[in-house]
């Protein structure tokens, strides 16, 4: 397995990915949209989420427990990763068509920074992996965008902006269906430009953000 982004320099926008994954599908997703933040300049931080099933649920997975293995060098999310960033990423598996219980929890936790206005005038945007092709990706992207309105977030989903989001096919966020293995090239791509849109609007973005600082401490 190659080496994992987690950290990236750079002097452009400030970029967050915080995700779960438990075999590696979102976590591959992770991963190529930080290239593609870091493509256009951005500074990108990759962090996961703390894992809550219980260790010896996990090792009755061989995946789960190789995939365990392979990411503990990925730093466990903070509050401090949101404040930090101007653009926020976040990531699921799909469980019955909703976020993961692990991401929910820590979603659950930001609601002192929500009431001090922490939250708003960045940019978000969400992806997901699940088993099917119709096992709930465009509702759990959805439902993920939910928590942005309520930050006050600046939503950018790919669209059909992109050649290959046309061959992709999902609008909502970036997105893998697993049965057939990893993502596949036309996946990776799509999260690779979903980065790049992100930061490119963060970048555009900041001075407003700045601006509403300021406001706000005046």
């Amino acid at each position: 397995m190659s080496e994992s982004i987690t950290d990236i320099k750079g002097s452009g926008p400030k970029v967050t990915i915080i995700y779960y994954s438990s075999t590696g599908g979102t976590y591959a997703l992770a991963q190529s949209i930080a290239a593609g933040a870091a493509s256009v300049g951005a500074e990108v931080r990759v962090r996961k989420v703390k894992e809550l099933a219980p260790p010896a649920v996990v090792a009755r997975d061989p995946e789960w427990e190789a995939h365990a293995r392979e990411t503990e060098q990925v730093p466990v999310a903070t509050h401090d990763d949101l404040v930090w960033a101007d653009a926020v990423l976040l990531g699921t598996p799909t469980r019955y068509g909703l976020p993961s219980s692990q991401l929910k929890q820590f979603i659950d936790t930001t609601g002192g920074l929500w009431e001090k206005g922490l939250l708003a005038n960045k940019v978000y945007a969400s992806f997901t992996s699940t088993g099917t092709a119709h096992g709930g990706l465009e509702s759990t992207l959805i439902a993920l965008n939910n928590a942005f309105y309520h930050w006050g977030g600046f939503i950018v989903p790919p669209g059909y902006t992109s050649d290959v989001q046309f061959e992709h096919g999902n609008p909502y966020g970036a997105s893998h269906m697993a049965a057939n293995g990893g993502p596949n090239e036309v996946t990776l791509a799509s999260a690779h430009y979903l980065g790049e849109r992100v930061a490119t609007v963060a970048a555009v973005t900041r001075p407003l953000r700045e601006s509403q600082d300021e406001m706000a401490l005046a």
